[in-house]
């Protein structure tokens, strides 16, 4: 992918970072900046505001944190609070791209503001933004220290740590695809339940796009079958293991269901670097696993693949196909060759790309639409993880149907060029149109033991909405 406005803000000035001086995690509401002047108590910053920033907004918005400035403290938020309110009130942001009309609407990292707590914000910015009393300050909230790993506060230290190969980023040059490779260093089958990835310092993340980490190893080895542990058998390459973009960089599995890493695997990186004006020497990405402890394997093996929203190829090229001035859908259907969880839906397109459906065609005719993104922002590669309620059981045989569709005309702020034909690639300036989906597998008695689980776990919800 070329370099493109939408990436530039991660060098830019102070001025250009007034412009992302969005909320992080806040999302979708109601809300407007002209709040309702009956509001009879006024919100402040240590009292009402600070709590929804440590619970949405630090995540990213803290010192050496990925976005433009830190909200931690009345100080640091109070200048940016005009460009908040307008930001949350206008939806600019959050980050939270999920159609909430359309299909699961309960997820277990919703990033997104309650319609109460938007106007909260909102009132706060129309009241001054007051700081209030600091006996209402809660307390800090504690992040790693500089580029420490996130999931530390729950499983400490990775077990295993791969950092790929170094690649300097000139101050002014095309984009660039590193691919690496480098050994895991494993000498036994170990079962995986957390992985995170990131470049290794915040100067690296400014020349970073996406990471990807593949997962090559010899399933066949140990009587496994590659084509369903790897990808969407129309998807090419080795097993996806973990992907870094904005708005994403750790994964964990679900209680009972982890990834598999064999002896002598590699990681087969592929970095897309793209320069910001400043050289950046060495750049790197590292990759922190964290194992299930020898003797409390899981039972379910869980995968990351790439299904594309598209079939078929057009003149000797991967079905894409966009013409000019023109808006364009895609779609495709890719059968479950076995019982199936998914956890995820994660939409990855460029910058023509708009949105994309996920629907489950099931084996007795039925079906499911699943998730939708209707506002699809290229600047943020959301993955919204199904809570343990929610997440689609799909038995063996089901067809899951992606629907993508791509804006090539002027009316998208996004466009670099409407009368180009634009085609599948690796550039910004060309598209792409895939769904990012871990799945977790399950034979036939072991899914009916899952089903039976959820039934039991959604009757006893209706109980208690009912009491």
């Amino acid at each position: 992918m070329t370099r493109s406005k939408q990436w530039m803000w991660q060098g830019a000035p102070a001025a250009l970072a007034l412009m992302f001086a969005a909320v992080c995690w806040m999302s979708y509401g109601a809300a407007s900046v002209h709040a309702s002047a009956a509001d009879a108590v006024t919100p402040t910053y240590t009292k009402d505001i600070a709590p929804i920033f440590q619970q949405k907004c630090e995540s990213c918005h803290r010192a050496e944190g990925m976005a433009p400035m830190s909200l931690a403290t009345y100080d640091d938020a109070r200048p940016y609070a005009k460009s908040i309110g307008q930001r949350v009130s206008t939806h600019v942001m959050p980050p939270w791209q999920i159609d909430r009309t359309i299909g699961i609407q309960k997820f277990k990292n919703d990033r997104s503001l309650t319609d109460a707590q938007i106007a909260t914000v909102v009132a706060w910015v129309n009241a001054g933004a007051p700081k209030g009393n600091a006996a209402d300050m809660p307390a800090a909230m504690k992040w790693p220290e500089g580029q420490g790993w996130v999931m530390t506060a729950k499983y400490g230290e990775p077990d295993l740590t791969v950092k790929s190969a170094p690649w300097t980023v000139p101050a002014e040059s095309q984009d660039a695809w590193w691919r690496p490779e480098t050994p895991t260093g494993l000498t036994e089958a170990r079962w995986v339940r957390a992985i995170e990835i990131r470049p290794v310092t915040v100067e690296m993340r400014k020349v970073t796009h996406h990471a990807l980490a593949r997962l090559q190893q010899d399933e066949k080895a140990q009587g496994l079958d590659p084509a369903l542990f790897t990808n969407d058998p129309n998807v090419a390459g080795d097993g996806l293991f973990m992907e870094w973009a904005v708005g994403k960089n750790a994964d964990e599995m679900r209680p009972g269901s982890g990834r598999l890493m064999l002896p002598g695997s590699k990681i087969v990186w592929e970095m897309h670097y793209h320069s910001t004006g400043e050289e950046v020497k060495d750049a790197q990405v590292e990759l922190a696993v964290w194992f299930y402890p020898k003797g409390q394997e899981p039972k379910h093996r869980e995968v990351l693949a790439l299904f594309n929203s598209f079939s078929g190829r057009v003149n000797g090229a991967q079905g894409l196909d966009i013409a000019p001035n023109a808006i364009t859908t895609t779609e495709s259907f890719v059968p479950l060759r076995q019982n199936a969880r998914i956890e995820n839906f994660q939409v990855h397109e460029h910058l023509r790309g708009k949105g994309m459906s996920m629907e489950a065609l099931f084996p007795n005719g039925q079906r499911q639409m699943l998730s939708q993104v209707t506002d699809f922002n290229f600047n943020w590669m959301n993955m919204y993880i199904y809570s343990d309620d929610s997440a689609p059981l799909l038995p063996k045989g089901t067809i899951l149907h992606l629907v993508a569709w791509y804006d090539n005309t002027k009316a998208n702020k996004s466009n670099p060029d409407p009368d180009q034909w634009v085609g599948y690639g690796d550039r910004t300036v060309d598209e792409m149109g895939h769904a990012w989906l871990n799945i977790t597998y399950y034979n036939d008695d072991e899914f009916k033991v899952e089903q039976d689980k959820r039934a039991a776990l959604l009757a006893k919800d209706s109980q208690q909405q009912q009491q």
